[in-house]
């Protein structure tokens, strides 16, 4: 082959073509993923519209219930502020707070004073550990949500007992104080908790889930029943959805962190995503232990293995690996020709004065030493040097 004759490209580097090639199936269910995600989100997006508003006919709207109340002689009255609310409590109203955790923490305190001694009831939809603890003092929201959604009663509150089975299952909860109703409970955990008042004859009701006051699910098991007489036991129903633009939410504790704003149920998926990811990192590792040969499915080169490492060397500017790689090798080639045994190949006192009395000459006059036991090269011209000569020394030694 003449010197100025070109190679063949042996490079494994895949093209950009076979790139798109390899990825284009996954790129393709990313794409789909995503147009899919959008298409529930925009379908969906209008599904909770008006949720537990008594004015919204909506699946997941109020009106039924707030109809049925009217027919029993309770009227409804929609309030969206604080102020309201806390001027509404009284001995003949009903207070119903529709999305506690959407109250700051200064709003709960407010709203707990102007409700602990009125005498009347409040009812707390679904509170969680943002609100519970300051709405209803002694009642704890546990971690873990209910598995079931329909359950029994299982205590001695009227209203439950006959009501029986409903749709509350959803945040259990933990009462620390006695004398509490405890009602429907899920792993031994209620999941509707009535608190008396210290004093007088009003209470709190702590509700797990609001899926008995829902449009949709009102007919279902004891819902309705159960929404009636926790809802129609005054006179007056005052039904207060926390608005941002209440005046009353500027304060120093308005600002929530990032984890409170989070739904408790993102915190435990993300969990479960982390362990699922961790079993599938352990599954797909590289197993420890002696390796194993095999042979290759087709045959390659040695061309090919040997430009496919130096790329590599070059990539990484290995040129010290790559230094001792030729050395070691013509080393190991060396020793047997001039009678040194392969376990001493890579010893200089052993291998060198062997190699000194074989050779005739001296070559290019370079220390053997040097040549073979030298340090790295300093760049790309030097190693390539060094491969000439290395290749020089063993033709001569295998000549001579």
């Amino acid at each position: 082959m003449t010197a100025g004759a070109t190679l063949p490209s042996t490079s494994a580097s895949p093209t950009p073509r076979q790139v798109w090639t390899r990825a284009r199936g996954v790129v393709l269910a990313v794409v789909l993923l995503v147009v899919a995600a959008v298409v529930i989100a925009a379908i969906r997006s209008t599904e909770r519209h008006g949720s537990l508003d008594p004015r919204s006919a909506d699946p997941f709207g109020s009106r039924a219930v707030a109809e049925l109340l009217a027919d029993r002689g309770v009227d409804t009255r929609v309030v969206t502020t604080l102020d309201e609310a806390s001027a509404a409590a009284g001995p003949d109203t009903t207070l119903l707070v529709a999305v506690p955790d959407l109250l700051t923490h200064r709003q709960q305190s407010q709203l707990h004073s102007a409700t602990a001694d009125s005498d009347g009831r409040t009812i707390l939809v679904a509170p969680g550990s943002w609100s519970v603890e300051r709405l209803a003092p002694g009642v704890v929201a546990d971690p873990a949500t209910s598995l079931d959604s329909t359950l029994s009663p299982d205590c001695a509150l009227p209203a439950a007992r006959r009501a029986g089975t409903a749709d509350t299952g959803g945040i259990r909860y933990t009462v620390t104080h006695p004398g509490n109703d405890e009602c429907y409970p899920s792993d031994r955990l209620p999941t509707l908790v009535r608190v008396p008042a210290a004093s007088g004859d009003g209470d709190t009701v702590v509700l797990g889930a609001p899926d008995i006051l829902y449009n949709d699910t009102l007919d279902k098991q004891g819902n309705a029943s159960l929404a009636l007489q926790l809802l129609g036991s005054r006179p007056h129903l005052v039904w207060y959805l926390p608005s941002l633009s209440d005046s009353s939410v500027a304060g120093p504790d308005t600002e929530k962190d990032f984890l409170d704003l989070l739904p408790s149920g993102w915190l435990w998926g993300t969990l479960q995503l982390f362990f699922a990811a961790a079993l599938a990192a352990l599954w797909r590792a590289r197993r420890l232990g002696p390796l194993v040969p095999e042979k290759l499915p087709v045959a390659i080169r040695a061309s090919e293995t040997v430009e496919g490492r130096a790329r590599l060397y070059r990539k990484a500017a290995a040129r010290d690996r790559a230094a001792t790689a030729l050395r070691s090798t013509t080393r190991t080639r060396l020793a047997p020709l001039v009678g040194v045994p392969v376990t001493q190949a890579h010893a200089p006192e052993a291998l060198l004065p062997a190699l000194s009395a074989h050779l005739r000459t001296k070559g290019d006059g370079q220390p053997l030493h040097s040549l073979l036991f030298g340090p790295p090269p300093s760049d790309d011209a030097a190693l390539i040097s060094l491969a000439d000569q290395l290749d020089a020394l063993e033709r001569e030694v295998r000549r001579s």
